[in-house]
Protein backbone atom coordinates (compact mmCIF):
# COMPACT_ATOMS: atom_id res chain seq x y z
CA UNK A 1 0.00 0.00 0.00
CA UNK A 2 1.44 3.38 -0.92
CA UNK A 3 0.67 6.75 0.57
CA UNK A 4 -2.12 7.43 -1.92
CA UNK A 5 -4.20 4.42 -0.92
CA UNK A 6 -3.32 2.41 -4.06
CA UNK A 7 -2.35 -1.23 -4.17
CA UNK A 8 0.08 -2.11 -6.98
CA UNK A 9 -0.39 -5.68 -8.26
CA UNK A 10 2.15 -5.32 -11.07
CA UNK A 11 3.67 -2.58 -13.18
CA UNK A 12 0.59 -2.37 -15.41
CA UNK A 13 -2.25 -2.94 -12.99
CA UNK A 14 -3.31 -0.67 -10.15
CA UNK A 15 -6.41 -1.32 -8.08
CA UNK A 16 -7.76 1.49 -5.96
CA UNK A 17 -8.48 0.62 -2.34
CA UNK A 18 -10.91 3.00 -0.72
CA UNK A 19 -10.11 3.62 2.90
CA UNK A 20 -12.82 5.18 5.02
CA UNK A 21 -11.43 8.41 6.43
CA UNK A 22 -12.17 9.15 10.07
CA UNK A 23 -14.63 12.00 10.36
CA UNK A 24 -13.78 14.51 13.07
CA UNK A 25 -16.90 15.82 14.76
CA UNK A 26 -16.50 19.51 15.52
CA UNK A 27 -18.56 21.67 17.85
CA UNK A 28 -18.33 25.45 17.95
CA UNK A 29 -18.72 27.71 20.99
CA UNK A 30 -20.30 30.95 19.84
CA UNK A 31 -22.56 32.09 17.00
CA UNK A 32 -20.91 35.41 16.02
CA UNK A 33 -19.64 36.43 12.59
CA UNK A 34 -16.38 34.45 12.79
CA UNK A 35 -18.40 31.23 13.12
CA UNK A 36 -19.39 31.55 9.46
CA UNK A 37 -15.69 31.31 8.57
CA UNK A 38 -15.26 28.17 10.67
CA UNK A 39 -18.41 26.58 9.29
CA UNK A 40 -17.25 27.19 5.72
CA UNK A 41 -13.83 25.70 6.45
CA UNK A 42 -15.32 22.61 8.10
CA UNK A 43 -17.68 22.10 5.18
CA UNK A 44 -14.73 22.12 2.76
CA UNK A 45 -12.60 19.68 4.77
CA UNK A 46 -13.25 16.07 3.78
CA UNK A 47 -12.53 14.65 7.22
CA UNK A 48 -14.49 17.18 9.29
CA UNK A 49 -18.13 17.87 9.99
CA UNK A 50 -19.93 20.40 12.15
CA UNK A 51 -22.21 18.65 14.62
CA UNK A 52 -23.23 21.21 17.26
CA UNK A 53 -23.10 24.84 18.36
CA UNK A 54 -23.23 26.48 21.77
CA UNK A 55 -24.58 29.95 22.51
CA UNK A 56 -25.28 31.49 25.88
CA UNK A 57 -28.19 33.36 24.26
CA UNK A 58 -31.44 31.41 24.43
CA UNK A 59 -32.84 33.81 21.83
CA UNK A 60 -30.14 32.86 19.30
CA UNK A 61 -30.82 29.13 19.38
CA UNK A 62 -33.49 28.86 16.71
CA UNK A 63 -31.99 31.35 14.28
CA UNK A 64 -28.55 29.71 14.59
CA UNK A 65 -30.08 26.27 14.08
CA UNK A 66 -31.64 27.42 10.80
CA UNK A 67 -28.49 29.26 9.78
CA UNK A 68 -26.00 26.44 10.38
CA UNK A 69 -28.22 23.37 10.12
CA UNK A 70 -27.02 21.67 13.31
CA UNK A 71 -28.35 21.39 16.88
CA UNK A 72 -27.71 24.47 19.00
CA UNK A 73 -27.43 24.32 22.79
CA UNK A 74 -27.65 27.07 25.39
CA UNK A 75 -25.97 25.15 28.22
CA UNK A 76 -22.36 24.04 28.04
CA UNK A 77 -23.12 20.69 29.67
CA UNK A 78 -25.66 19.76 26.98
CA UNK A 79 -23.31 20.89 24.24
CA UNK A 80 -20.37 18.85 25.57
CA UNK A 81 -22.50 15.71 25.91
CA UNK A 82 -22.48 15.43 22.12
CA UNK A 83 -20.05 13.19 20.23
CA UNK A 84 -17.47 15.92 19.66
CA UNK A 85 -13.79 15.35 18.91
CA UNK A 86 -12.76 18.98 18.66
CA UNK A 87 -14.26 22.13 20.15
CA UNK A 88 -13.62 25.42 18.35
CA UNK A 89 -13.94 28.32 20.78
CA UNK A 90 -15.24 31.44 19.01
CA UNK A 91 -17.01 33.44 21.71
CA UNK A 92 -15.88 36.62 23.47
CA UNK A 93 -12.15 36.76 24.23
CA UNK A 94 -12.67 37.10 27.98
CA UNK A 95 -14.87 33.99 27.97
CA UNK A 96 -12.45 31.79 26.04
CA UNK A 97 -10.95 30.46 29.25
CA UNK A 98 -14.16 29.13 30.79
CA UNK A 99 -15.13 27.43 27.51
CA UNK A 100 -11.67 25.91 27.01
CA UNK A 101 -11.52 24.58 30.56
CA UNK A 102 -15.00 23.08 30.33
CA UNK A 103 -14.17 21.37 27.03
CA UNK A 104 -10.86 20.06 28.34
CA UNK A 105 -12.47 18.62 31.46
CA UNK A 106 -14.94 16.85 29.19
CA UNK A 107 -12.02 15.27 27.34
CA UNK A 108 -12.41 17.35 24.17
CA UNK A 109 -9.51 18.75 22.17
CA UNK A 110 -9.68 22.55 21.76
CA UNK A 111 -8.88 25.06 19.04
CA UNK A 112 -9.53 28.61 20.21
CA UNK A 113 -9.74 31.91 18.42
CA UNK A 114 -7.12 34.46 19.44
CA UNK A 115 -6.33 35.33 22.15
CA UNK A 116 -6.52 32.20 24.26
CA UNK A 117 -7.39 34.55 27.11
CA UNK A 118 -6.83 38.17 28.05
CA UNK A 119 -3.84 37.75 30.42
CA UNK A 120 -0.78 35.45 30.56
CA UNK A 121 -1.86 34.19 33.97
CA UNK A 122 -5.23 33.02 32.64
CA UNK A 123 -3.48 31.34 29.72
CA UNK A 124 -1.14 29.53 32.12
CA UNK A 125 -4.17 28.10 33.92
CA UNK A 126 -5.69 26.96 30.62
CA UNK A 127 -2.46 25.26 29.54
CA UNK A 128 -2.19 23.48 32.89
CA UNK A 129 -5.74 22.11 32.72
CA UNK A 130 -5.41 20.96 29.10
CA UNK A 131 -2.13 19.24 29.94
CA UNK A 132 -3.61 17.49 32.97
CA UNK A 133 -6.60 16.31 30.90
CA UNK A 134 -4.30 15.13 28.08
CA UNK A 135 -6.09 17.11 25.39
CA UNK A 136 -4.57 19.14 22.57
CA UNK A 137 -4.79 22.93 22.79
CA UNK A 138 -4.37 25.10 19.72
CA UNK A 139 -4.89 28.77 18.92
CA UNK A 140 -6.01 30.23 15.60
CA UNK A 141 -3.29 32.63 14.53
CA UNK A 142 -3.93 31.92 10.88
CA UNK A 143 -1.74 34.65 9.38
CA UNK A 144 1.25 32.37 9.96
CA UNK A 145 -0.13 30.36 7.03
CA UNK A 146 0.26 33.19 4.49
CA UNK A 147 2.49 31.86 1.68
CA UNK A 148 4.43 35.13 1.49
CA UNK A 149 4.98 35.12 5.25
CA UNK A 150 6.35 31.60 5.05
CA UNK A 151 8.99 32.94 2.63
CA UNK A 152 9.99 35.56 5.21
CA UNK A 153 10.25 32.90 7.91
CA UNK A 154 12.53 30.84 5.68
CA UNK A 155 14.70 33.85 4.90
CA UNK A 156 15.15 34.66 8.60
CA UNK A 157 15.68 31.07 9.75
CA UNK A 158 18.19 30.28 6.99
CA UNK A 159 20.27 33.34 7.81
CA UNK A 160 19.69 35.16 4.53
CA UNK A 161 19.15 38.41 6.44
CA UNK A 162 22.08 37.79 8.75
CA UNK A 163 21.91 39.24 12.24
CA UNK A 164 18.53 40.83 12.88
CA UNK A 165 18.72 44.48 13.90
CA UNK A 166 15.13 45.81 13.81
CA UNK A 167 11.59 44.48 13.53
CA UNK A 168 8.50 46.68 13.32
CA UNK A 169 4.77 45.93 13.24
CA UNK A 170 2.12 48.49 12.35
CA UNK A 171 -1.59 47.74 12.67
CA UNK A 172 -2.96 51.18 11.89
CA UNK A 173 -6.59 50.25 11.37
CA UNK A 174 -9.97 51.88 11.64
CA UNK A 175 -13.22 50.75 13.20
CA UNK A 176 -16.44 52.74 13.08
CA UNK A 177 -18.26 53.78 16.23
CA UNK A 178 -20.97 51.23 15.44
CA UNK A 179 -18.39 48.43 15.56
CA UNK A 180 -18.17 49.00 19.30
CA UNK A 181 -21.68 50.36 19.95
CA UNK A 182 -23.31 47.27 18.43
CA UNK A 183 -21.33 44.92 20.68
CA UNK A 184 -21.65 44.35 24.41
CA UNK A 185 -18.05 43.17 24.77
CA UNK A 186 -15.70 44.67 22.15
CA UNK A 187 -13.43 47.30 23.61
CA UNK A 188 -14.17 46.26 27.20
CA UNK A 189 -11.44 45.29 29.63
CA UNK A 190 -13.36 42.31 31.04
CA UNK A 191 -14.20 40.58 27.77
CA UNK A 192 -11.82 42.03 25.16
CA UNK A 193 -8.84 42.57 27.43
CA UNK A 194 -8.31 46.00 25.89
CA UNK A 195 -8.89 46.89 22.26
CA UNK A 196 -6.56 47.77 19.36
CA UNK A 197 -3.53 45.76 20.54
CA UNK A 198 -5.11 42.59 21.90
CA UNK A 199 -7.99 42.33 19.45
CA UNK A 200 -6.86 43.79 16.11
CA UNK A 201 -3.09 43.86 16.62
CA UNK A 202 -2.43 40.43 18.05
CA UNK A 203 -2.14 38.60 14.71
CA UNK A 204 0.58 40.89 13.39
CA UNK A 205 2.35 41.04 16.75
CA UNK A 206 2.43 37.23 16.74
CA UNK A 207 4.06 37.29 13.29
CA UNK A 208 6.66 39.81 14.45
CA UNK A 209 7.59 37.78 17.54
CA UNK A 210 7.81 34.54 15.55
CA UNK A 211 10.41 36.19 13.31
CA UNK A 212 12.33 38.28 15.83
CA UNK A 213 12.30 35.99 18.86
CA UNK A 214 11.68 36.67 22.57
CA UNK A 215 11.28 40.19 23.94
CA UNK A 216 13.41 41.32 26.87
CA UNK A 217 11.63 44.57 27.70
CA UNK A 218 9.02 47.02 26.42
CA UNK A 219 8.09 50.65 26.88
CA UNK A 220 4.56 51.42 25.78
CA UNK A 221 1.88 54.04 25.68
CA UNK A 222 -1.80 53.51 24.88
CA UNK A 223 -4.65 56.02 24.78
CA UNK A 224 -8.36 56.19 24.01
CA UNK A 225 -8.83 59.27 21.88
CA UNK A 226 -11.81 58.73 19.57
CA UNK A 227 -14.06 55.85 20.55
CA UNK A 228 -16.26 55.56 23.62
CA UNK A 229 -14.61 52.37 24.90
CA UNK A 230 -12.61 51.18 27.90
CA UNK A 231 -9.73 49.85 25.83
CA UNK A 232 -7.24 51.77 23.71
CA UNK A 233 -7.85 52.99 20.16
CA UNK A 234 -4.26 54.19 19.59
CA UNK A 235 -0.96 53.05 21.02
CA UNK A 236 2.72 52.40 20.48
CA UNK A 237 5.41 50.23 21.99
CA UNK A 238 9.21 50.15 21.86
CA UNK A 239 10.64 46.64 22.08
CA UNK A 240 14.06 45.36 23.09
CA UNK A 241 14.52 41.81 21.82
CA UNK A 242 16.70 39.27 23.59
CA UNK A 243 18.88 38.94 20.49
CA UNK A 244 19.88 42.61 20.79
CA UNK A 245 17.59 43.94 18.07
CA UNK A 246 15.05 46.68 18.68
CA UNK A 247 11.57 47.20 17.29
CA UNK A 248 8.35 49.14 17.39
CA UNK A 249 4.66 48.34 17.36
CA UNK A 250 1.91 50.82 16.55
CA UNK A 251 -1.75 49.87 16.68
CA UNK A 252 -5.07 51.65 16.44
CA UNK A 253 -8.72 51.50 15.52
CA UNK A 254 -9.07 55.27 15.21
CA UNK A 255 -6.70 55.72 12.25
CA UNK A 256 -9.07 56.56 9.41
CA UNK A 257 -9.51 55.11 6.84
CA UNK A 258 -7.38 52.17 8.03
CA UNK A 259 -4.27 50.87 6.30
CA UNK A 260 -3.09 47.29 5.66
CA UNK A 261 -1.11 45.83 8.54
CA UNK A 262 2.62 46.08 7.94
CA UNK A 263 5.70 44.15 9.06
CA UNK A 264 9.27 45.36 8.52
CA UNK A 265 12.20 43.02 9.16
CA UNK A 266 15.73 44.45 8.93
CA UNK A 267 18.93 42.43 9.13
CA UNK A 268 22.59 43.20 8.50
CA UNK A 269 22.23 41.71 5.00
CA UNK A 270 18.96 43.27 3.93
CA UNK A 271 15.30 43.85 4.62
CA UNK A 272 11.84 42.49 3.81
CA UNK A 273 8.57 44.42 4.10
CA UNK A 274 5.05 43.01 4.10
CA UNK A 275 1.64 44.67 3.88
CA UNK A 276 -1.68 42.88 4.20
CA UNK A 277 -0.01 39.47 4.10
CA UNK A 278 1.94 40.28 0.93
CA UNK A 279 5.63 40.94 0.45
CA UNK A 280 5.95 44.44 -0.99
CA UNK A 281 9.74 44.84 -0.77
CA UNK A 282 12.54 42.26 -0.82
CA UNK A 283 16.02 43.73 -0.65
CA UNK A 284 18.34 40.98 0.48
CA UNK A 285 21.99 40.89 -0.55
CA UNK A 286 22.90 38.03 -2.92
CA UNK A 287 19.34 36.65 -2.74
CA UNK A 288 16.94 37.20 -5.64
CA UNK A 289 13.30 37.99 -5.06
CA UNK A 290 11.51 34.63 -4.69
CA UNK A 291 8.37 33.69 -6.57
CA UNK A 292 5.59 35.25 -4.55
CA UNK A 293 2.20 33.70 -3.88
CA UNK A 294 0.40 36.94 -3.12
CA UNK A 295 -2.85 35.92 -4.80
CA UNK A 296 -3.22 33.15 -2.20
CA UNK A 297 -2.97 35.49 0.79
CA UNK A 298 -6.02 36.29 2.85
CA UNK A 299 -6.47 40.06 2.60
CA UNK A 300 -6.52 42.70 5.32
CA UNK A 301 -9.09 43.66 7.92
CA UNK A 302 -7.80 47.25 7.97
CA UNK A 303 -11.29 48.78 7.78
CA UNK A 304 -13.60 45.75 7.59
CA UNK A 305 -13.11 42.74 9.91
CA UNK A 306 -15.03 40.52 7.47
CA UNK A 307 -12.69 41.29 4.56
CA UNK A 308 -10.27 38.44 5.25
CA UNK A 309 -10.56 35.16 3.39
CA UNK A 310 -11.02 31.74 4.96
CA UNK A 311 -8.23 29.67 3.40
CA UNK A 312 -5.71 30.28 6.19
CA UNK A 313 -8.34 29.37 8.78
CA UNK A 314 -8.90 26.12 6.90
CA UNK A 315 -5.18 25.33 7.07
CA UNK A 316 -5.21 25.88 10.84
CA UNK A 317 -8.22 23.59 11.35
CA UNK A 318 -6.70 20.93 9.10
CA UNK A 319 -3.43 21.16 11.04
CA UNK A 320 -5.28 20.81 14.35
CA UNK A 321 -6.99 17.65 13.14
CA UNK A 322 -3.64 16.28 11.95
CA UNK A 323 -2.08 17.13 15.32
CA UNK A 324 -4.77 15.08 17.07
CA UNK A 325 -4.38 12.20 14.62
CA UNK A 326 -0.59 12.10 14.87
CA UNK A 327 -0.29 13.04 18.55
CA UNK A 328 1.89 16.08 17.91
CA UNK A 329 1.65 19.74 18.93
CA UNK A 330 -0.56 21.93 16.75
CA UNK A 331 0.82 24.77 14.66
CA UNK A 332 0.29 27.25 17.50
CA UNK A 333 0.03 25.61 20.91
CA UNK A 334 -0.70 27.28 24.22
CA UNK A 335 2.89 28.31 24.90
CA UNK A 336 3.20 29.92 21.46
CA UNK A 337 -0.15 31.69 21.77
CA UNK A 338 0.87 33.10 25.16
CA UNK A 339 3.83 35.06 23.78
CA UNK A 340 1.91 37.82 22.01
CA UNK A 341 -0.47 38.25 24.96
CA UNK A 342 2.49 38.60 27.31
CA UNK A 343 4.02 41.38 25.19
CA UNK A 344 0.68 43.18 24.79
CA UNK A 345 0.03 42.95 28.54
CA UNK A 346 3.50 44.38 29.18
CA UNK A 347 2.73 47.32 26.86
CA UNK A 348 -0.48 47.99 28.81
CA UNK A 349 1.40 47.71 32.09
CA UNK A 350 4.17 50.00 30.87
CA UNK A 351 1.65 52.62 29.76
CA UNK A 352 -0.08 52.60 33.13
CA UNK A 353 3.16 52.74 35.11
CA UNK A 354 4.97 55.00 32.64
CA UNK A 355 7.98 52.75 33.04
CA UNK A 356 10.06 50.18 31.20
CA UNK A 357 8.65 46.68 31.81
CA UNK A 358 10.82 43.57 31.70
CA UNK A 359 9.37 40.28 30.56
Amino acid sequence: MNSFGLHRLNSNCIIKVFIKMKQFNIGIVGTGSIVHTYAKCIQELENARLVALYTKSEGRKESAKKEFGVPVFSTMDEFLQNDIDLVCVCNESGRHGEAIKAAARAGKHVLSEKPLETTPEKIDEIISICTSQNVKLGCTLQNRCSPDYELVVEAVNSGKLGKLVMGNAHINWYRSESYYADSDWKGTIAFDGGAAFINQGIHTIDLLLYLMGPVASVFGKVKTLVHDIEGEDVGAGLLNFQNGAIGTITAGTALYPGYPERIEIYGEKGSILMEGGRIIAWNVKDTPVPKLASDENGGSGAADPTAIGHQNHKKVIADMIAAIQNDRPPMVDGAEARKAVAVITAIYDSSQREALVFL
